[in-house]
């Protein structure tokens, strides 16, 4: 009679089933403890395809965040440059007033003279110093003539909407005592001192008008930073939603595989006795 060689199929079922919960369990404790669902394009092919294009979108996002707070920051300090001028005209109009009144003398409007150019080298100086990163603010540089122009980026492309153009919002010349016209005024006479409140009145005027522009944009630029920030927050949301793992369902999950991997091990034990079983009673 040939001898037969029979293979335990109950032994290497229950060794399949074991190795299926194990990796499944695995599974599961790895989502667990990393709170993510998706590890690999294999977990959800659709869903981390998504996922990588809305991550994309927030890098680029966030860092739009980031020029536009740098933005804010320059517009603040041309702001903060714009008040000290603003100042400085006040203080030109009110020595300028003191000069005009006749009951001064030579000796006390020299004097004011005297300070009405310490002044004005200041507010001078002001305008050609004043930078932020190396780029000048008040000396022309943010003109819609300028040659080199400073943009936000504030999207993930290069679309008309994603880019902020500071010159054309601005249209600021520079802010000088020669483009204010009070360049050669001086107040050592009762009649240039009342010439010079004229033109200064007029130089107030105009920078009133520059620094509304000014407010206007940072306005914009704080509305656009709240906005953008919202936006990302959305996208961090949808992220989550498709990457983050559901950990009620997935402590369930592992207490099924726990005890599937369980089950399998006890049918192994119970498998390989069955031959062992007939070894016994063929050596009887």
């Amino acid at each position: 009679m040939p001898l037969r060689i029979f293979t335990n199929l109950s032994s290497l079922n229950a060794q399949r089933a074991l190795q299926i919960s194990s990796d499944s369990l695995g599974g599961s404790l790895q989502r667990i403890a990393s709170g993510i669902r998706l590890h690999r394009s294999g977990d959800d092919i659709a869903a981390m395809s998504v996922s990588e294009n809305l991550r994309g979108d927030a890098i680029a996002l966030k860092q739009g965040s980031r020029n536009l707070n740098d933005g804010l920051a320059l517009v603040n300090m041309l702001d903060g440059a714009l008040q000290e001028q603003s100042s400085i005209l006040i203080r030109l109009r009110e020595i300028s007033a003191q000069s005009a009144t006749g009951t001064i003398g030579d000796t006390e409007r020299a004097t004011l003279n005297l300070e009405f150019s310490a002044l004005r080298s200041e507010f001078d100086r002001i305008a050609q110093t004043t930078e932020f990163n190396d780029r000048k603010l008040l000396d022309g540089s943010l003109s819609t003539s300028s040659s080199k122009t400073t943009v936000l980026q504030i999207g993930a492309d290069s679309g008309t909407n994603n880019r902020f153009n500071l010159n054309q919002e601005l249209s600021l010349n520079a802010v000088t005592s020669s483009n204010m016209n009070f360049s050669t005024s001086n107040i050592s006479t009762e009649t240039s001192a009342t010439k010079a409140m004229d033109s200064l009145s007029l130089a107030i005027d105009k920078l009133v008008t520059v620094r509304g522009r000014v407010g206007a944009v940072q306005n914009r630029l704080e509305i656009a930073f709240d906005a953008l920030n919202s936006h990302i927050e959305s996208i961090n949301g949808g992220i989550a939603t498709l990457r983050d793992a559901d950990l009620a369902e997935e402590f369930a999950e592992m207490t099924k595989r726990q005890v599937l991997v369980q089950g399998a091990a006890a049918m192994i034990g119970q498998a390989n006795l069955i031959p062992q079983s007939v070894l016994t009673l063929l050596q009887k």
